[in-house]
């Protein structure tokens, strides 16, 4: 079974800007596996994601989705992908339940299992008693757990998710954790990122850190632990610090850094 993400040599420039956003960056996700992707504000993992669901077209490299070239083949890849960004969309004169038959509807879900689907993900996410409520009313809290229902509404084999908990209480970003785990052990493939360290410690199999662009390292947290001051005492907070505060982190090539070496 092919990656379910495969990204390689990927570049991306914007006009003005003194150096690259997404400077020659090369990683992949196992199918099934939980990936989280870390850096700092700036360190282009919003870009990256933008890219690999298509919405950005690279300058150079190539992002493949299950065994699927995304710029060759763009419709194809994109049928297996869902994308959630940081700040959720939705179409605020719908209800939820109509919202989410409409996105089954844009990818040929069936309309009995849309319904089916709506329902038990409203309920698992505890939406139920607003689904007949217009969008235009909801926290905005309310209104990331309705746009991550829509994700998963059609199953993909490849869930992108760029800060999913972002605004969520913690009740509500434990219902939503529930759902990505649940989501990676039916076979499932996430990747994310997160400012919330201690949700990748927790939920990741593998990390990824990058910064200006670039990945500096990568591995599971217990990897990239031993490689770092603290060793088995140090949480994923002191080990991402460690990594991107080291001037010298940023100028190495990934292979360089971490358990990846």
């Amino acid at each position: 079974m092919p990656p379910s993400l495969q990204v390689s040599q990927l570049v991306k420039h914007f006009a003005g800007a003194d150096r690259a956003a997404v400077d020659r960056l090369t990683f992949e996700v196992a199918a099934g596996e939980f990936y989280a992707l870390l850096g700092p504000n700036g360190a282009g993992k919003t870009t990256t994601l933008r890219m690999i669901a298509g919405l950005l077209a690279p300058d150079a490299g190539t992002v493949t989705i299950c065994g699927v070239d995304l710029a060759r083949s763009t419709m194809e890849a994109k049928r297996v992908v869902a994308y959630v960004p940081d700040e959720p969309m939705l179409y605020d004169k719908l209800t939820p339940i109509e919202y989410l038959e409409l996105i089954a509807a844009l990818w040929d879900v069936a309309p009995a299992r849309a319904r089916s689907e709506a329902t038990r993900l409203l309920e698992l996410l505890g939406l139920m008693p607003h689904a007949m409520q217009r969008c235009e009313t909801f926290s905005r809290g309310m209104r990331q757990k309705l746009v991550l229902a829509g994700a998963l509404i059609r199953d993909p084999k490849l869930l992108i998710l760029d800060e999913p908990l972002t605004g969520l209480d913690a009740e509500a970003a434990r219902l939503a954790k529930n759902l990505l785990n649940a989501h990676v052990g039916n076979g499932g493939s996430v990747i994310l990122t997160t400012h919330i360290l201690d949700v990748a410690e927790r939920m990741a199999e593998r990390i990824g850190v990058i910064r200006g662009g670039r990945l500096i390292a990568e591995g599971t947290f217990a990897e990239l632990r031993a490689n770092a001051h603290g060793g088995a005492a140090a949480t994923l907070e002191d080990v991402f610090l460690e990594l991107v505060s080291t001037p010298e982190a940023a100028a190495l090539p990934a292979t360089s850094v971490g358990p990846s070496a």
